[in-house]
């Protein structure tokens, strides 16, 4: 069942994204080759209690860490290890945290380094087909129109769309329905209604859409061992519009990128 949230209620959920926005923002800054993903665990569950908020994923589902770092060919839920980053990787930082009752959760995937150009446009492909999937999220349509659109745009390049995990509701709970599947068929799927919130989050694959879990229990990597990028962004339908409550600003910010994508899908302007 659909749990639409209140014009109040999206307003604290958008104080909870925002933790997560700024602990990806605060990370960014200390991304680069040596540093570990046990050490960015550490700064972040730190950071995020500080902002007098509660990390979102430890112990969930009995998840050992406050951060997913999925690296190279992780897809997602990869577990924070000493083995240092380095340069040419690729790391997706997936962060969640509660406030007032609500969660906030999303994702981006950062370059260590120089990364092999191939890379690097499976990484802007697979942020484009986020914001291509968000514009979909509007009063009228269904779940099937936001999964064809990233499956769509995604496989015309050339890669793999991944089937067995998916976006979802969002709310008091961290997963909540519907669940929101980055392929479809237009027309298909629970409809949208007015103040339902989810997060929206392609994982795309340089090669096949194959995956396979590793022994630890949590992470899933490529089949063929080919990178693999996440995107993830917390949203509202508000006014029969999508409304962005999460935001890649404090990470272009740390990282110097100048960047307009997020305009359209913000009816406030971003506090910060």
């Amino acid at each position: 069942m659909i749990i639409p949230k209140t014009s109040e209620e999206i307003e604290l959920m958008r104080e909870a994204a925002l933790v997560v926005s700024k602990t990806l923002g605060m990370l960014a800054k200390e991304l680069k080759p040596g540093v570990t993903t046990n050490q960015l665990n550490t700064l972040a569950e730190d950071f995020i209690r500080a902002q007098d908020a509660v990390p979102g994923f430890l112990g969930l589902y009995d998840c050992p860490s406050t951060l997913l770092t999925s690296v190279n060919e992780a897809v997602v839920h990869g577990l924070p290890t000493d083995t240092p980053l380095k340069d040419g990787d690729i790391v997706a930082i997936d962060c969640g945290a509660i406030k007032h009752g609500f969660y906030g959760d999303h994702a981006y995937t950062f370059e260590i380094g120089e990364v092999a150009p191939e890379t690097k446009k499976l990484l802007q492909v697979t942020k484009e087909s986020l914001y291509i999937g968000i514009r979909e999220f509007k009063a009228g349509n269904r779940v099937g129109d936001v999964g064809f659109a990233i499956q769509d745009y995604c496989e015309k390049h050339g890669y793999g769309v991944v089937r067995e995990l998916v976006g979802h509701g969002l709310g008091r709970k961290m997963h909540e329905d519907p669940e929101m599947p980055n392929y479809g068929r237009r027309g298909r799927g629970k409809k949208f209604i007015e103040g339902m919130t989810i997060a929206i989050e392609p994982m795309i694959n340089l090669g096949t859409r194959r995956i396979q879990q590793l022994s630890d229990g949590w992470t899933i990597v490529t089949q063929d061992q080919k990178p693999s990028a996440h995107f993830e962004h917390d949203v509202a339908l508000v006014d029969g519009k999508p409304e962005l409550l999460s935001t890649f600003a404090y990470i272009y910010d740390a990282l110097g990128i100048e960047s307009n994508e997020e305009d359209e899908f913000r009816q406030k302007a971003l506090i910060k």
